[in-house]
Order: structure tokens, then sequence, then C-alpha cells
């Protein structure tokens, strides 16, 4: 029995300050509307340098002790895609934008006001509650579903 998988390693952050969150208005065609910055981790890269890399990337602030509050992970082609879910409330520096998008500091009851990407209120139920820590789609009868665990 093989134990090993090809894996696609990411992050994305939810940065908070207050009642609001940082998110990217992501124009990509494979994930578009409002997002959790983030990225791919590169080969030989921390989990924790790399969320701090990408935040920085796409939204200009150095994030300070960013908590790992969850997983995400789906199934592709070649295996699977993993993403670690990391919460940060300090940070510092001037919010700016990236071309992956345009940032907006949004609170939560604002989010039924804008077009969000399809999983993001199953992602910040995952990584706001802190009875659950994983967020996973199946496939069952050829349909993706979302488990919460």
């Amino acid at each position: 029995m093989n134990r090993t998988e090809m894996t696609e390693l990411t992050v994305l952050c939810l940065i908070r300050n207050g009642e609001k969150y940082l998110l990217q208005d992501r124009i990509k065609e494979d994930w578009r509307g409002y997002t959790l910055p983030g990225g791919h981790i590169e080969p030989g890269e921390s989990i924790v340098d790399a969320v701090i890399r990408e935040t920085r990337e796409e939204t200009g602030l150095l994030i300070k002790n960013p908590k790992l509050c969850g997983v995400k992970q789906f199934p592709i082609e070649e295996g699977r895609y993993l993403v670690f879910l990391f919460v940060a409330d300090e940070f510092e520096g001037e919010v700016v934008s990236s071309p992956e998008g345009e940032m907006h500091w949004i609170s939560r009851e604002e989010l039924t006001h804008v077009n969000t990407v399809s999983d993001l209120h199953e992602l910040l139920e995952v990584m706001l509650n802190e009875k659950l820590t994983e967020f996973q789609y199946v496939i069952e009868d050829g349909k993706w579903k979302v488990v919460l665990k």
C-alpha cells in the first residue's frame, strides 16, 4: 500500500482588525470574488513563513504571530490540494492591492452584500469556530460535497 501522494501545499490567512476582515476581491477566473489572501508554499519554505510572505505580497501588511486554525483539502487529479488556514490579529504596514485583486476591509455583516467566492462562508466557519478544524471537499455520486469537522 502506497502511503505517499502528490500534494499541492498552500496557505490562506484571515486578517482581522476588530470586527472587520481584510478580503481580496479576486479577479482570476478560477476563484473569483471576495476571498482571503494567500497562495502557494515554495519548496523548502516553512508553512508559517509562507503565510507571512504571501500575505505581505497580496496585502502589503506584515502579519505577526499568525495562528494555524485549520486545514482545507480537496482531491485533485494528481493527488490532494491542501490549504493551511491561519488567523492574524497583529500586523503592521499599509494595505495595498496586488494584481490578483483589490483589498477591502469588510465586516461579517457586509459579506451578504458582496460577491464572495463560493466557499468563503464555510471557510470562515472553520476558521472562527474553535470546535472545527477541517474543511474537506469530497466527491459523492459525482458531486462535490463540503464536510466540516
